[in-house]
């Protein structure tokens, strides 16, 4: 019987760990003005007949804070992988120079990184609406578990400490990327 129940609020605990995971690898999409590799983790690109992320054709390196390389592991792919860059429309402009791609990230604006912060929140505000989400499933699972008045309640207080943790974790997570996308 409590086997159920501890069972509901490790299931809980799990979604909402996955659910905080989506949330930084969604912010980690979200650029704040440094180059860094994971802006081009969604760029693919035409190798052998394939789609292959870049990642597995090419060395990603940021020289400077400003600046991403891209070393293809065979010289033959340098016109490919430039052209995915531009078909991922990224808002970068690859420059080609016969041995490696490099791509200079413009700085942000002003406006730009209020537009981030905005991004920023939403997704912490879908994260959040999740996590509600998760608490709610496992409280009516908890009520149809056949367990005392008492047992419920204390389980159901569980839930709530775990929902409220992850919330502050999400709120913790968000500030400091909103932090790092206000940087100058």
């Amino acid at each position: 019987m409590n086997e159920e129940l501890d069972f509901i609020v490790a299931t809980a605990k799990e979604r909402m760990e996955q659910s905080l995971a989506h949330l930084e690898k969604e912010l980690l999409n979200i650029r704040a003005g440094k180059a860094n590799p994971v802006m081009l983790s969604t760029v693919n690109v035409e190798y052998y007949g394939a789609q292959t992320p870049l990642s597995q054709v090419a060395n990603v390196n940021t020289p400077d804070a400003r600046t991403l390389s891209v070393q293809p592991w065979e010289k033959s792919m340098l016109a490919d992988i430039e052209k995915a860059i531009l078909v991922a429309n990224l808002g970068f402009t690859p420059m080609n120079n016969g041995e490696s791609i490099i791509i200079t990230i413009p700085p942000l604006t002003e406006e730009r990184r209020r537009d981030l912060v905005k991004l920023a929140k939403a997704e912490a505000e879908n994260n959040k609406i999740s996590i509600r989400g998760f608490r709610k499933d496992a409280n009516q699972e908890i009520k149809k578990a056949e367990a005392t008045e008492d047992q419920q309640k204390n389980y159901e207080q569980d839930i709530q400490e775990l929902t409220d943790r992850f919330i502050k974790e999400v709120d913790q997570i968000l500030q400091n990327k909103e932090k790092e996308i206000l940087t100058v």
